[in-house]
C-alpha cells in the first residue's frame, strides 16, 4: 500500500463526513464539498492503485 492509496482513502472518509455533516445542518455547499472531496479522494486512491500495479509488474 502506497501513500496515495492511504491519503485518498482519508479523503474519501472525510468528504463524507463533510456531506454528512453538511445534510445535518442543512448547508448545501458543504454537502458539494463533500461530494467534490470524495471524488478527489476515489481518484488518488485509484492513481496509488495503479502506481502499486505497475511496482508489482517490475
Amino acid at each position: 500500500m502506497n501513500s496515495d492509496q492511504v491519503k485518498g482513502a482519508a479523503k474519501k472518509v472525510a468528504g463524507k463526513v463533510q456531506q454528512e455533516a453538511g445534510k445535518l445542518v442543512g448547508n448545501k455547499e458543504q454537502q458539494v464539498k463533500g461530494v467534490a472531496k470524495q471524488i478527489e479522494g476515489s481518484m488518488q486512491k485509484s492513481m496509488g492503485n495503479v502506481k502499486e500495479a505497475l511496482k508489482d509488474k517490475n
